[in-house]
């Protein structure tokens, strides 16, 4: 904004969409006129600015544009994120708090929602309350909304066609009829002709170009916190099917896998630390659930060496809670989850939290049931690595002289052949055989070859 735009808006005066304040020192008046705002037209409020329409200035101090957001999450529900632009005018700071109208109305200061009528600002009652709730109740849904400043040319058709609609029909067993362009606004993906924002989110040429931290990161750190040495990071863009999909092999080449040969079995059977359903279920849940409103941050996955922890921006609705997450059901953002499910990378029918507890209790090695905690700005779950129980499940199925031949190797590194005869008081073939067995298991590796030949823990 210009400071000749900023003069004649201030010439005008106050009105139902802008008001003036002479300072921060009322703050309170401040939140209700953002709440009064949010619940109409939405507004600006020009900090800075006498009643009369006098550039008089305000002080900025270090900390104060920092603790205007920190002040709107502790008092208006739900939380709404006004721009805030300074400006300097005849030599004066003035601040400009840039208030939407919000999508989920309404908008309540401490237990109070206003409305905006001509300059001032008044409660609203309770059954506006009730008709603001009833109106606004499909509005609020963020992934049904028109990317209003997105065209059909953002979207991208070749994928579209050469990769959604053959899996899409693939999957339903149906020949699509009619053409893309009705196939994507069948979905929710296309309004009279302009993608909504779930349509720029799973068919847009470059999504975050329109919302800019609509993608995963994932950080993967040496030991079990976030102070120690970390050892990669990955973000992953483009459309949510690739993020997910990307996502999910970046985490499963980076678990480990134990290898197990049941007895009176021919092939050997592949453990991995994780149950790889709940991997990616996670992962889609995340992408599928978050608060899009909020662009501030992303979706965020840490692996430790203990355990898996997936970040989510917008915490658990009241009605769900850690403890009935598996018997109630909810979306946040039903587009998204409606097309997920067609093309099966989540469950419609809510039961993946079913599916996650099945996978555990049927998990050889018996990992912890994840946790889940959340308030109201995020949700946290936690995967539990059973990496631990890999060393015990091979030690039981080993014999005692196999033992006998790892404690020495935790004491002594290598062992040889002719080491291992006289540890064990066995012959050349006995010592053999209990070697090839622990190598056969993958608890040790051969290093050299003829006379040189040794072994050590791998």
């Amino acid at each position: 904004m210009t400071n000749t735009n900023l003069e004649n808006i201030i010439k005008k005066g106050e009105n139902e969409q802008v008001e003036f304040k002479t300072s921060f020192a009322d703050i309170g008046k401040i939140l209700a006129t953002i709440s009064a705002f949010a619940n109409t037209k939405g507004g600006r409020i020009i900090v800075g600015v006498s009643d009369e329409g006098e550039f008089i200035g305000t002080t900025i101090g270090k900390d104060t544009l920092e603790k205007i957001p920190q002040k709107i999450k502790e008092s208006i529900d739900p939380v709404i994120f006004p721009s805030i632009i300074t400006e300097k005018v005849q030599n004066k700071n003035i601040v400009i708090l840039d208030v939407p109208p919000a999508y989920e109305k309404p908008v309540f200061f401490k237990n109070i929602a206003y409305k905006r009528v001509g300059k001032a600002n008044r409660k609203i009652s309770a059954s506006e309350i009730r008709s603001l709730v009833k109106d606004t109740t499909e509005k609020t849904y963020w992934d049904k909304q028109v990317c209003s400043v997105s065209s059909l040319s953002d979207i991208d058709w070749d994928y579209v066609e050469n990769e959604f609609i053959p899996l899409y029909e693939e999957i339903s067993g149906k020949k699509m009829i009619g053409n893309p362009k009705e196939l994507l606004k069948s979905l929710g993906c296309l309004k009279d002709n302009i993608p909504t924002n779930a349509g720029v989110l799973f068919f847009g040429k470059s999504p975050q170009s329109f919302f800019i931290n609509s993608f995963i990161a994932i950080a993967k750190y040496k030991g079990e916190n976030i102070d120690v040495e970390r050892l990669d990071y990955k973000e992953f863009a483009g459309n949510l099917f690739r993020q997910i999909d990307k996502c999910y092999n970046y985490i499963k080449e980076n678990i480990s896998i134990m290898s197990k040969l049941p007895p009176y079995q021919v092939r050997r059977e592949d453990i991995p630390e994780y149950g790889l359903f709940s991997i990616r279920e996670l992962i889609t849940n995340a992408v599928c659930h978050r608060d899009y409103f909020n662009q501030h941050t992303k979706v965020i996955i840490k692996i430790f060496s203990d355990r898996i922890e997936f970040y989510n921006p917008g915490g658990l609705p009241s009605e769900i809670t850690p403890e009935n997450i598996t018997e109630k059901q909810y979306s946040r953002n039903p587009v998204i989850a409606k097309i997920l499910s067609k093309i099966e990378y989540i469950e419609e029918l809510g039961e993946g939290w079913n599916k996650i507890i099945d996978e555990h209790k049927s998990h050889p090695l018996k990992p912890q049931y994840p946790s889940i905690k959340s308030d109201n700005e995020s949700i946290k779950i936690t995967l539990y690595s059973t990496k631990e129980k890999f060393e015990e499940e091979k030690l039981l199925s080993l014999s005692e002289r196999q033992k006998k031949i790892l404690k020495y190797l935790k004491n002594n590194n290598v062992i040889t052949r002719s080491v291992c005869m006289k540890l064990l008081g066995v012959s050349k073939d006995t010592s053999l055989r209990e070697l090839s067995g622990l190598k056969e298991k993958n608890i040790i590796e051969q290093i050299g070859i003829g006379r040189g030949i040794y072994y050590r823990l791998k």
